[in-house]
């Protein structure tokens, strides 16, 4: 008796497992921020990946030390919520962009929101899909 899995549904089957693999990794890259957990955020990135986020460009490290201190300073809670989410796996290297809202209770009682896009490149290295290049878009923000 066949089990019914074509080489066709196990390339599928290999694709959702990329697929949820890599959503993994940017949760982890926002849980770790909302939660100041900088092995969680750091654990999202390979070493080496840059970093494009408003006026900051750099590595992970540096990046997160940007953005924890500028958190910590202006707000009590944040929140990264992952939206619309699209992801063009070729091999080993994957283009994803994913749609943000972020939402920040800042120390004054005002609110911080802002909307934009997460453009990556993530690249499975040692069989862990990980940031090597992320862009954030950020294409909206105010106070209310």
């Amino acid at each position: 008796m066949s089990s019914g899995i074509t080489p066709e549904k196990l390339a599928r089957l290999e694709q959702l497992l990329d697929r949820q693999d890599i959503l993994e990794c940017l949760n982890r890259f926002s849980r770790g921020m909302d939660r100041f957990d900088r092995e969680l955020f750091l654990s999202a990135f390979h070493a080496d990946a840059v970093v494009a986020a408003g006026p900051f460009v750099g590595d992970p490290v540096a990046l997160y030390d940007w953005a924890a201190k500028l958190h910590d300073h202006g707000q009590s809670a944040t929140h990264h919520n992952l939206l619309n989410h699209a992801c063009d796996i070729q091999g080993d290297v994957a283009h994803t962009e994913t749609y943000y809202l972020f939402v920040g209770r800042n120390r004054d009682e005002s609110n911080w929101i802002a909307g934009g896009r997460y453009i990556d490149r993530l690249e499975r290295r040692n069989g862990s899909w990980k940031i090597a290049l992320r862009t954030n878009a950020i294409e909206w923000s105010g106070l209310v």
